[in-house]
């Protein structure tokens, strides 16, 4: 039962359901589900995973199939037997009396649904089919043929010093490629503390990034709908306001894991990354297709730039790197000047964002992300820009870059 039997959906499935149970207490909680949705009781067997292996090698698999791991010797042996029985588009939940972890997460990772642990109750078999239920017809979406390239993109933002404003560069680009191109997108953010992309649209962040990254097992496709907070049709968002008690150690697999999921489901991924945990955990940058500086013009910022170019450079030689000045002040207000700025690093910036502090208040009161509370203005503008970069938009991109000149001292 590899996770591609989750996926596809063969024809031959006939039968809605069928139960291989050990013992008459599951059968009794089994049977109002049955009832409610018309099923026939005789389809609940007994005899366990034997049972269903015997049975299934030689008749149709169900849509929905229960399998009792309560007289197994070997329940992971016996799975894999099932497996190779069992056709494609069928959904299994198993049922036993043994709570253990690493059964459970042998289980799951082998493509099981749920495993629940006896005694079940009819609550919990009728809430494991509809979760089952969901988890088929998302599946039946996302394999739906198209001819048009599905991208999955994931761009890293890093501010270089507390405070020069990723995370609205990450909210205002992630809600111009979902809402004005109309793309799949993800924000992932990975302050686990202080995130404050959420809050940006006025949502409430939850514990979905915690949660994914303590369980790190039972990411998939569904998991990450349970997790994330839609801000609408396009637009999700993956963060956690986790407990200044409660400090946990991240796992990099766990966080490799997470990102190979969120990308297998979106378009784009735009991650907020803190640069305390890009310095921590450099293969979050090595993972990303490209990689986004956000600075000022201070001198504590230009030395840190250097530095973050040295280790992309070390980590991810082959990932674009692009470098974006944000609250540029007018000339005399800024500790240094860009040509300045630009010779110490060596190389010339992409793009620089006007500071307008009004505005940014406006935004903030209205609970609204910039690009739609502001959207004429310039900042806005050259968020567009980004945007268009990071999608590879040439038509968007064309349409600013008129902005793009102004904003980063060209002539036109």
């Amino acid at each position: 039962m590899s996770i591609a039997s989750l996926l596809k959906k063969d024809e031959s499935v006939t039968d809605e359901f069928e139960a291989y149970v050990c013992d008459d207490d599951t059968t009794q909680a089994l049977v109002p589900v049955l009832n409610e949705r018309d099923w026939d009781p005789s389809l609940v067997k007994k005899g366990g995973i034997e049972n269903a292996i015997r049975t299934l090698a030689t008749a149709a698999s169900p849509k929905f199939l229960f399998v009792d791991l309560s007289k197994s010797a070997s329940p992971m042996d016996d799975m894999n037997a099932l497996a190779e029985v069992c056709q494609l588009g069928t959904m299994v939940i198993a049922i036993g009396t043994e709570n253990d972890i690493d059964l459970y997460r042998g289980l799951i990772s082998s493509g099981v649904q749920e495993y629940l642990v006896k005694p079940v109750t009819t609550d919990q078999l009728r809430e494991c089919i509809l979760v089952a239920e969901n988890a088929l017809r998302m599946a039946s979406e996302n394999v739906a043929p198209t001819d048009e390239k599905q991208t999955d993109k994931l761009v890293a933002v890093v501010g270089i010093r507390g405070g020069v404003g990723a995370s609205t560069i990450v909210s205002s680009c992630a809600w111009l490629i979902a809402n004005e191109m109309k793309k799949n997108t993800a924000i992932l953010d990975m302050d686990i503390y202080f995130g404050t992309d959420a809050l940006t649209f006025d949502l409430e962040p939850g514990r979905g990034l915690c949660d994914a990254l303590e369980n790190p097992s039972r990411i998939d496709g569904l998991f990450i709908e349970r997790a994330m907070i839609r801000q609408g049709d396009n637009l999700s968002i993956l963060g956690s306001e986790a407990s200044l008690n409660d400090p946990t150690y991240t796992d990099p697999a766990a966080m490799s894991h997470l990102i190979s999921e969120l990308k297998h489901n979106f378009n784009y991924v735009i991650m907020d990354l803190p640069r305390n945990m890009a310095a921590e955990y450099p293969l979050m940058l090595s993972e990303a297709d490209e990689i986004i500086l956000v600075s000022d013009l201070t001198l504590p910022a230009a030395r840190d730039v250097i530095r973050f170019l040295a280790l992309c450079k070390t980590i991810a030689p082959e990932t674009t790197v692009k470098i974006v000045l944000n609250k540029i002040a007018g000339v005399g207000m800024v500790e240094v000047d860009k040509k300045d700025f630009e010779a110490s690093i060596e190389r010339s910036v992409d793009w620089e964002i006007p500071f307008d502090p009004k505005l940014m208040v406006q935004a903030s009161r209205a609970g609204k992300p910039l690009p739609q509370a502001a959207k004429m203005s310039k900042i806005v503008k050259v968020l567009t820009a980004i945007s268009a970069d990071i999608t590879g938009d040439n038509a968007a991109e064309e349409k600013n870059s008129f902005w793009k000149k102004i904003t980063s001292g060209s002539k036109k």
